[in-house]
């Protein structure tokens, strides 16, 4: 089971779900202005409760940002036009055990730019909140 001895249907922490996707629990927080889709329960003091679906849509934008090199525009429309589904592979797999990448030089510019947009928005929304 992901976190502890919780079953798959449980739902998870944000601290249990940055851990589970190996991510800080500010870059959860920041997907979740821009993606619409990922809407977790918010209990008293604002607490976030990720549903399983929420995870594996997580689980999905994580694989689709760190290991295909898709910027957050992109997975946006990805997200828009439906998202694809996870792979069993994509669904087992432990962040920290996803090879990375094999990339060109004009793959890596692309990406390179396209984390600068989302340093350039991570930014804005640090000066004037989401």
């Amino acid at each position: 089971m992901a976190s502890g001895s919780k079953s798959a249907a449980a739902f998870r922490t944000i601290s249990e779900v940055a851990q589970e996707l190996d991510l800080p629990q500010h870059v959860l927080r920041f997907w979740e202005t821009k993606f619409n889709q990922i809407r977790p329960l918010k209990r008293g003091g604002g607490r976030r409760y990720y549903r399983p679906e929420d995870i594996i849509l997580l689980r999905k934008i994580r694989g689709l940002l760190y290991d295909s090199g898709y910027t957050i525009k992109g997975v946006q429309k990805l997200l828009k036009d439906g998202v694809p589904e996870l792979t069993e592979a994509e669904r087992t797999a432990t962040p920290a055990l996803m090879s990375p990448p094999t990339a060109s030089p004009d793959t890596n510019a692309e990406e390179l730019r396209g984390l600068l947009n989302e340093l350039h928005d991570i930014k804005e929304v640090l000066r004037n909140g989401p």
